[in-house]
């Protein structure tokens, strides 16, 4: 038995991708998932596969992603406040329209100037139906792989991670909670009684590796990775650089933690750490940065049925060629070169 560690980014819409790596993988008997860390929309994937392992095992985990994102996909542009699209219909379709037709995305420049506080105590998280439906009893239950949500405190800048009974419904939110889009989520610090307000985890931990490095857990961590570390092509519209900006913030932590990571192999590989001090971790992971780079931003945020099933379809693939080619290199060796990485 081959176990696994899963890493899974945030993405918006995008982390459909991350839908079709997950349904690939499980396909694969020899496959064990024995811990998940997750961010933003890697979060809802995180939280589904869980609920589905314990419900119906892999075949269990395979329906619920589905049901997931056949949800997700019926919720439009998360841009559109729901209940005014439900009472206006002409909103959605008009901010399509002019999206179609002019050089900028409106709404991005409508985020320079908007905010989703502007709708006061009418405003409603789209993605409340959706984590609504999962059911919190198996996601925070000890069977199954351990589960890591990360969310950005944005008081102190810095990433919380919730495991076990403390993943709830707003935790996925405030995972999942892009600033520009929706309201921060406020959840209570147990250690402190007070209300702490929370962003994005992306922007502290895109995924959080450090949450596997457990003993107990397996060397291997397998990142499944939706914004592309590099684009060849100059940003050079307002929309196009604001983008590349936020790409890079949110990979930024991912880098650093992977840049201690190669410090410890280094150390281990050279003798100057004592064998069993630190995990010698195997990195490895699953992209198609290709298809992200033809992406625009504002797809990650308009879920619309066929990109979702594009890109669904590229992360089986993605999944089907990382068998192919690292399968040998599971349990034994990094598929990832890191010191290439950071040269």
């Amino acid at each position: 038995m081959l176990r696994i560690n899963l890493a899974l980014q945030g993405g918006g819409a995008h982390g459909a991708f991350t839908w079709g790596v997950l349904e690939r993988l499980l396909e694969e008997p020899e496959i064990e998932i024995a811990g998940i860390s997750g961010t933003s929309a890697g979060a809802l994937n995180a939280a589904a596969l869980k609920m589905g392992l314990i419900e119906g095992g892999k075949v269990g985990a395979v329906d619920n992603l589905a049901r997931l994102w056949g949800r997700v996909s019926a919720l439009g542009d998360l841009r559109v406040a729901r209940w005014l699209s439900a009472a206006f219909p002409m909103t959605t379709a008009m901010a399509e329209a002019m999206a179609a037709n002019m050089p900028v995305s409106p709404a991005a420049m409508a985020a320079q100037v908007y905010t989703p506080y502007a709708w006061g105590p009418f405003w409603q998280n789209p993605l409340n139906e959706v984590v609504a439906r999962f059911d919190f009893t198996r996601i925070c239950a000890k069977q199954g792989p351990d589960l890591f949500i990360s969310a950005t405190n944005v008081r102190s800048g810095k990433i919380r991670v919730f495991a076990g009974d403390e993943i709830s419904p707003a935790v996925l939110l405030a995972s999942a909670c892009l600033p520009t889009v929706f309201q921060a989520v406020e959840l209570r610090d147990p250690a402190t009684g007070r209300q702490e307000v929370f962003w994005d985890g992306g922007y502290s931990g895109n995924p959080a590796l450090f949450p596997l490095y457990q003993p107990h857990l397996p060397d291997d961590i397998v990142i499944v990775s939706i914004n592309p570390l590099r684009r060849e092509d100059l940003p050079v519209t307002p929309v196009e650089i604001q983008n590349r900006i936020n790409e890079i913030s949110f990979n930024s932590a991912l880098l650093g933690e992977l840049r201690a990571v190669n410090f410890v192999k280094r150390l281990l590989a050279e003798g100057r750490m004592p064998q069993g001090t630190m995990k010698d971790l195997n990195v490895h992971v699953i992209a198609d940065d290709a298809l992200m780079n033809e992406l625009d931003a504002s797809s990650k945020l308009t879920p619309a049925p066929g990109m979702i099933a594009r890109l669904r379809e590229a992360g089986q693939q993605a999944a089907a060629r990382f068998l192919r080619q690292h399968r040998q290199d599971l349990g034994q060796r990094s598929s990832v070169d890191l010191r290439g990485l950071f040269g």
